[in-house]
């Protein structure tokens, strides 16, 4: 796979930290760190199952991967905004 198509790569629940760049990049600073730890987890569902190349399923999700998809974008908020 040439380097270039890394961006088109499949993300699954498993990959938390490509899930919370990729929410980052759609709300940027909008989100704080309370924020962010405030989202409903059936919206936070939904919003990642709307980023492209998300190839995982509504039945893959469960709570573990919601909290560490949120603590990952904490720390993307974080590094971006301090």
């Amino acid at each position: 796979m040439p380097f270039h198509d890394i961006d088109n790569m499949p993300i699954y629940w498993p990959d938390h930290e490509d899930i919370a760049m990729q929410l980052y990049e759609r709300f940027g600073a909008d989100f704080d760190e309370s924020k962010i730890y405030r989202i409903r987890f059936t919206e936070l569902i939904e919003w990642v199952l709307e980023i492209p190349n998300f190839a995982g399923t509504r039945e893959e999700c469960n709570e573990a991967h919601l909290e560490q998809v949120q603590s990952k974008w904490v720390y993307e908020w974080r590094s971006n905004n301090r």
